[in-house]
Order: C-alpha cells, then structure tokens, then sequence
C-alpha cells in the first residue's frame, strides 16, 4: 500500500516536532543568528511599520530582531487576538508593557496606537521553496493578511523559521497568500524572484 503525500496536518506535526527538538540554547543561538540576518539584509525607510511576535512554545525569539529594528527607525507593532477569528496589530514602542492577548500570546494593551503593518513577520509551522507556508491552522494570519488587502494595502509577508521547518513541497490551496520571503538562521532568502523593498 502507497502513501500520498503529507497533509498540511501532517506536516505541520512533523515540522513542530522538530522545532520543539531544538535545545533552549539552540533556539536563543538560531534566533541570535536570525536577528543578524534580518537587521543587515531588511531594507525599508524610517517609519515602516513591521510586525514582529512574541515568541510562545518553541518559536523563534523575535526580541533581539525587533530591538534591532527599532533602532534602525521602525516602527514595531505585534498581533493581538481580539477574538478566535481576529487579529489587530498594536504599537509596541520601547517600555510598552505587554498583558495578556489571548491563546498563550501577549501584546500591547488598548492604550497602545493600532496600525497596519507594511512589513509582516509571520511565525509558521513549515514552509517551501517556493514561499508556501502552513502556519498553526487557525487562519489568524490568513484572515488579518485578507483585511490588510482589503484595505488595499500589500504587506512584505516574510515568513519567521528555522532551517529545520523547511519541506520539499507544501501542498497548497489556490487562497493560500505566499510569502515574500523567508528569515531563518541561514539567512534573508526572497522567493519568486522578489526583491527587498
């Protein structure tokens, strides 16, 4: 008996596994390494508005990098859940304090300016190639990218990952938005022949 290839779930599964495999001092030295990266290859004006995250699980430590970016002239803001189907993005400017958001995830409180971003950082499962990434399997991502176009806006979607959480091939669907590029411990890598902004 033949196997088909993997479901998104599937892969999903496998590529957190592996994420989760990486020791604590492996993820902050990768991470260290992404924040290098992302500050000498990221291009953009002062005043860009980038989405950054804070990391939860295993994800990759976006600290460093927004710091970084920060002191290049960004403008940082990080998603907040409103509700299981919406995500806002809030200003995250030097000694904000951060609460609670909601599904394991904190972020700047009402107080806090609400923006659009024109860079995203987008954390996520597995990607491609070819800029195919699954994320968690919620769609918030998929659902504030779709706003963000409906406001007539095209964020610089830049996928946030280690190596390891890279496959041949994801399977995607003809909704599925692909990234621009991806950020791992590797480095910058646009897709598609784009470029930096």
């Amino acid at each position: 008996m033949t196997s088909g290839p993997l479901t998104k779930a599937q892969i999903r599964v496998e590529r957190l596994a592996l994420r989760d495999a990486l020791s604590v001092e492996e993820r902050q030295s990768k991470s260290q390494s992404i924040a290098a990266h992302g500050t000498n290859g990221l291009r953009f004006a002062a005043g860009t508005i980038v989405s950054g995250f804070m990391p939860i699980r295993s994800e990759v430590d976006l600290r460093p990098l927004m710091e970084a970016l920060r002191g290049k002239a960004a403008r940082v803001c990080l998603p907040v859940m409103l509700d299981r189907e919406t995500i806002i993005f809030r200003e995250f400017a030097k000694g904000t304090e951060l609460v609670k958001s909601g599904f394991g995830t904190t972020g700047p409180d009402e107080s806090a300016a609400m923006l659009d971003p024109d860079i995203l950082l987008v954390p996520l499962s597995a990607f491609d190639a070819n800029g195919q990434r699954i994320g968690y399997g919620a769609g918030h991502y998929d659902r504030a990218i779709a706003r963000l176009h409906a406001k007539g806006l095209n964020p610089t979607l830049i996928g946030i990952a280690f190596d390891c959480q890279e496959v041949p091939s994801v399977p995607a669907q003809a909704h599925d938005v692909a990234l621009d590029a991806v950020l791992t411990e590797s480095g910058l890598r646009y897709f598609n022949n784009r470029t930096a902004q």
